[in-house]
């Protein structure tokens, strides 16, 4: 059924009006005139799947805009001739690397001029939206009288995921539209919200299909069109004291998500509201000097180039997926969570254990997860026909993938796969989920060993975004390739790496958490301790995180790679031992470092006994830039820039500071470099710079 439906959006045949003339004076647009002397304006960038605003295209808008001023129609449509949208926002590259903060307040200064013209526009203007219309498209829509949307129009401002707020007049349009209430919270969160939503907040007068645009429009342009208004309550949130008050609760929440220090784009938002949202002109000339400020920051620098890094890592996956079975082997925490992902994103799944209650519980972590992040009764329940109890393991022989994901014991994985391959078909894939157990091992008993490769996902797999593609050096180089593919298929961001202890990410990670452990064995208290690494930027400190994951996996993993580096890491403390083997394993039992209660640690309201000192983060930061320098050196991954988005989407590793490489070279190479030292001579072997950073740039 899905893919029928998929097949109908993808021949969607788009209401553009009249026929343009294909030798058109524009390069990005088409503009064309109906019968009743109604005005076509098609965004059709050139070259493109998708129309994105850049300054060019925006001083070509211009032009069109001068030239029906001159001709007056009788009313104006703006649509979008590309079956992806209407606009996904501004082009993201002509933000990189800006550093004067005058440039970018007068090129956003020529790009205000022409919303505000099409704004001023003296005929009935409206914006027919369908798909994506996003940031600076929505400005766009926001500057025409009327806004319809397509049933499947998706509307937000995504701009504070790179740091900014909305810039072209966005920030005095939206809050002017729509109750600020409920306009500043989907600019401070960054949240995309459906046509149905947009309709009820009044963002959108009228939401249609594609087969009633041509009604829709006639009523709009001859005045027939009930348009959303902003109500009497709207205009009392936007007293100036009223704004005061409100302001400062937007504060508090901002400050739940994220710090100033870090992250200052939310609070310039919620300071221009507050000062000028009583008056449009000072506001829109403020939001140009605001969004410039905020352009030039190392945050929104950092989070523009993190916004690279994912499309680069993207691109890794290349296209042509094959894969349409997938077989899970293992129903637990993470074998199970796989399996429901898999099965959310289209794909037929098999989910296998010895027992059925991991089965059973893997299914209601499904629907739940189904439940928030699918949006029609219809797709949760699809999703669910998708993901089969397989007691029998049945599936093995149709798989074109089988994912293994029993827990880390060498003897069982092989005896597993000695029971998988005679009954695997010829040209599936087997693949482990292992974090710890390298593949030359675990290839020792396999009739082909070139087709067992890794998939290493992390957890919760639903939120961090990495896989790690394990190969070994006899995996068949297709196989990889098609693996690489698949990732790309399910939504998630491949890492290709070679098979080598802990692989990048938990390699990175191990130092950082036993640190942590050692600082326990000090006697200095938890909270300083994950205070400290909340205090660099990352979403929870070391000690939660542990637990989160899981005392007995850090264990497994802290072990296998001390046995193979040694003294290179911090030593595991006994009394860590006891606790896994009382079975106080963090969050899955309930109780490790913390209390856990439904799904949450319990720190009490905890704020930290004492600030953390600069030395207590550079000893539980640097050793991660300093792996990662290592791992490059060694080749298990060849690309510095690919290392640094594999930290960031596989541990949350702070975004703003652009990953552990970014933040060395931002700080200095030489100063990582003696502070390493330094920690050296004071703590021992495991904090020596590696001999990668000679030749580090």
């Amino acid at each position: 059924m899905d893919s029928q439906i998929m097949n109908v959006l993808g021949d969607r045949v788009l209401e553009l009006g009249p026929k343009p003339d294909a030798s058109g004076p524009y390069q990005n647009f088409k503009l064309t005139r109906d019968a009743d002397g109604v005005a076509w304006l098609l965004f059709d960038r050139e070259g493109t799947s998708a129309n994105t605003l850049s300054a060019d295209l925006i001083e070509e808008l211009d032009k069109v805009l001068a030239e029906l001023e001159s001709q007056r129609p009788t009313g104006l449509v703006i649509r979008s001739a590309k079956k992806s949208g209407f606009i996904a926002g501004a082009d993201v590259n002509a933000f990189r690397g800006a550093t004067d903060i005058g440039a970018v307040e007068t090129e956003i200064g020529r790009a205000h001029a022409v919303i505000d013209r099409l704004e001023a526009l003296r005929v009935p203007s409206v914006a027919v939206i369908h798909g994506f219309c996003l940031g600076g498209g929505l400005e766009v829509a926001l500057a025409c009288q009327m806004r319809i949307a397509i049933e499947d129009a998706r509307f937000g401002f995504p701009e504070v995921m790179l740091g900014l707020h909305p810039g072209l007049g966005g920030t005095v349009r939206f809050t002017q539209l729509v109750n600020p209430m409920q306009s500043m919270p989907l600019m401070l969160t960054g949240k995309t919200i459906d046509a149905r939503r947009a309709k009820s907040l009044g963002l959108v007068d009228a939401v249609t299909q594609e087969r009633h645009v041509r009604n829709a429009v006639k009523d709009a342009v001859t005045g027939r069109l009930n348009r959303a208004r902003p109500g009497l309550l709207h205009n009392f949130l936007s007293l100036g004291p009223v704004r005061g008050f409100l302001a400062g609760r937007m504060r508090s929440e901002a400050a739940k998500a994220a710090p100033e220090a870090h992250y200052p784009a939310p609070y310039a938002l919620i300071d221009l509201w507050e000062k000028h949202g009583g008056d449009r002109r000072a506001m829109l000339s403020a939001e140009k000097a605001s969004f410039a400020r905020l352009m030039v920051t190392p945050t929104a620098q950092n989070l523009i180039r993190v916004f690279f890094l994912r499309e680069q890592m993207k691109k890794l996956a290349g296209s042509g997926n094959k894969i349409e079975h997938v077989h899970v082997i293992g129903a637990g925490a993470m074998g199970g969570d796989i399996a429901a992902w898999c099965a959310g994103q289209d794909f037929r799944v098999t989910l296998a254990d010895m027992k059925p209650e991991p089965i059973a519980g893997a299914i209601k972590r499904a629907a739940d997860l189904y439940g928030k992040i699918l949006r029609k009764r219809t797709a949760v329940r699809d999703a669910l026909d998708r993901l089969m109890p397989d007691m029998q393991a049945e599936g093995v022989r149709n798989a074109d993938l089988i994912i293994e994901a029993v827990p880390e014991k060498l003897e069982l994985k092989q005896k597993v796969y000695a029971g998988l391959e005679p009954k695997m078909k010829p040209g599936a894939i087997l693949a482990t989920n292992t974090s710890s157990i390298p593949l030359q091992d675990l290839r020792t008993t396999l009739q082909q060993p070139e087709r067992l490769l890794g998939l290493h996902f992390f957890n919760p797999v639903s939120r961090l975004q990495l896989v790690e593609v394990v190969s070994h050096d006899g995996t068949d180089a297709q196989l990889l390739k098609e693996a690489l593919a698949f990732v790309g298929a399910i939504d998630r961001l491949p890492l290709p790496v070679k098979s080598s202890p802990g692989f990048l990410v938990n390699r990175a990670l191990t130092p950082y958490m036993l640190e942590a452990m050692v600082m326990l064995d000090e006697k200095i208290d938890k909270s300083v301790i994950d205070a400290a690494a909340k205090k660099f930027g990352m979403p929870m400190g070391p000690i939660e995180l542990a637990d989160q994951v899981g005392l007995d996996i850090c264990l497994d993993v802290g072990d296998m790679l001390r046995s193979k580096f040694g003294d290179m890491l911090p030593p595991t403390p006994a009394w860590l031992r006891e606790k896994v083997a009382k079975g106080e394993l963090g969050r899955k039992t309930g109780k490790g470092f913390y209390t856990w209660k439904d799904g949450k640690a319990d720190t009490g309201g905890m704020t930290a006994i004492s600030e953390p000192s600069a030395e207590m983060i550079d000893r539980l930061i640097l050793p991660m830039s300093n792996v990662c320098v290592a791992c490059l050196r060694e080749g298990i991954v060849d690309n510095a820039d690919v290392v640094d988005g594999a930290v960031i989407f596989g541990t949350g590793y702070a975004p703003f500071r652009g990953g552990p490489l970014n933040y060395a070279r931002t700080r200095g190479v030489d100063n990582v470099v003696s502070t390493l030292d330094a920690l050296t001579d004071k703590f021992g072997g495991r904090f020596a710079p590696d001999a990668g950073w000679e030749n580090f740039k």
